[in-house]
């Protein structure tokens, strides 16, 4: 038989969002600022190849500068969710909540080492970064223009495995969504979107 819960241990899983039913409007925000800057910036990626001079080099100094804010982005939404009081209840179990948490700390990691890659791709060519105008100086030494190629390249790859392994998560979400029924996609949109939605 177990114990009564006492006021500390109670509290306790209130600070560690035991209780809560659906994401805070932080986490939301940060999420879906980061969905956009993923697809903004995959699609610069994509496209800038098919523009002409100087309109390209326009779109790669967005490029960059869309990077940062999605380094920084990212940074503060682990550190976000890190602290206390900030998590919330799982809705789902067992296995699905474990391939849930490997994909969640999969997406991080990808984007850190993406934006990690970012610097690098234009520091290792001798190049400042540009953040809407700002340059920031390299304090790299410029490498090999294969290694640059080659920097590029995995670059690129990661982009790519962020899109694939996102689509595969916002995939799942709407199949909680529409097949299953239940709160998954529901807990990080805004409060009331799927009640206006539904008039």
């Amino acid at each position: 038989m177990n114990a009564p819960e006492t006021a500390v241990d109670q509290a306790t899983r209130v600070a560690a969002g035991a209780t809560r039913s659906r994401y805070d409007n932080v986490s939301i925000a940060l999420h879906w600022l980061t969905v956009f800057l993923v697809l903004s910036l995959f699609a610069l990626g994509e496209l800038w190849g098919y523009a002409h001079r100087p309109l390209r080099g326009e779109l790669v100094m967005v490029h960059m500068s869309l990077g940062i804010l999605l380094g920084l982005a990212v940074a503060a939404r682990i550190v976000w969710r890190l602290l206390p009081g900030h998590q919330v209840a799982p809705a789902v179990s067992g296995l699905t909540e474990t391939l849930a948490r490997i994909v969640h700390w999969l997406l991080y990691a990808l984007l850190a080492f993406q934006s990690l890659f970012g610097w690098y791709v234009r520091w290792s060519e001798g190049e400042a970064m540009s953040f809407f105008g700002l340059l920031i100086p390299s304090p790299l030494t410029p490498v090999s223009r294969e290694m640059h190629h080659q920097i590029q390249e995995w670059h690129g790859w990661v982009g790519w495995a962020i899109v694939i392994v996102a689509a595969g998560h916002a995939a799942a979400a709407l199949h909680h969504h529409f097949v299953l029924r239940d709160s998954v996609l529901v807990r990080m949109l805004p409060r009331g979107t799927m009640e206006q939605g539904a008039r």
